[in-house]
C-alpha cells in the first residue's frame, strides 16, 4: 500500500509531517493553509482523490476544500480527471516540479509584479510632470522601475530556458560568477 491509497487508514508519518509543513510554507507565502494542505496531499498522492475523500483525510471542512480546489486549479497546479464508473470529480496535482514551478512564478508574477510595474511606470510618470518631487525621491523611484523591469524580463529570459539547463544553472550558483565580466560598482 502506498501512502494515500487508502483514506479510511492513517496517513504514514512523512506524509502527514510534509502536509502540515506544507501547509504551514504556504501560510508564510500568503496562500492558505487549507489550499497547501490540499495540494500537497494531491502531490503525495499515488490517484486521483475526490474532495470528499481530501476532507475526510485531512479533517477539513467539504467546503473549504472545493473553495481550495477551485484556488489550485486557478494556478493550473491541479486538475480534474475522469475516474472510470465514478460520478463524482476527482483530482490529480501537477508533479512535475518545474512545471509546478513555472506556474506558481507565473501566477505570482502576474498577481504581484505586473501589479507593481503598472504602479511604478504611473509613478514615474507623474513624477517628471512634477516640481514637488524631490530629486532623490523621483531618482529612487526610477531605480525601483529600474530594477523591477530588469528582473520581470530576467523572468521571461528564464522562461525560454530548457529546464535541464536551468537546473545547471542553478546548482552552479555564485560559481558562476567568475565566467562573468566583471566590472566595478560606482
Amino acid at each position: 500500500m502506498t501512502e494515500i491509497s487508502d483514506n479510511s487508514q492513517k496517513l504514514a508519518p512523512a506524509v502527514e509531517r510534509f502536509i502540515l509543513h506544507w501547509g504551514d510554507l504556504g501560510g508564510q507565502w500568503g496562500v492558505n493553509r487549507s489550499v497547501a494542505q490540499i495540494h500537497a496531499l494531491l502531490y503525495l498522492s499515488d490517484k486521483p482523490l475526490a474532495a470528499e475523500d481530501i476532507a475526510s483525510t485531512l479533517g477539513i471542512a467539504r467546503s473549504n476544500v472545493s473553495n481550495s480546489l477551485k484556488e489550485l486549479a486557478a494556478w493550473n497546479l491541479i486538475r480534474r480527471v475522469p475516474v472510470m464508473g465514478e460520478r463524482r470529480d476527482f483530482f490529480v496535482a501537477e508533479t512535475d516540479l518545474w512545471e509546478m514551478v513555472t506556474r506558481i512564478a507565473a501566477g505570482r508574477k502576474e498577481r504581484e509584479i505586473d501589479p507593481a510595474l503598472k504602479a511604478l511606470r504611473e509613478c514615474v510618470a507623474e513624477a517628471e510632470g512634477d516640481p514637488r518631487i524631490g530629486a532623490v525621491a523621483a531618482r529612487r523611484l526610477k531605480a525601483m522601475l529600474d530594477f523591477t523591469q530588469t528582473l520581470d524580463g530576467w523572468y521571461a529570459q528564464m522562461l525560454n530556458v530548457p529546464h535541464n539547463t536551468l537546473a545547471k544553472l542553478i546548482r552552479l550558483g555564485g560559481r558562476i560568477v567568475r565566467y562573468l565580466p566583471v566590472k566595478a560598482e560606482p
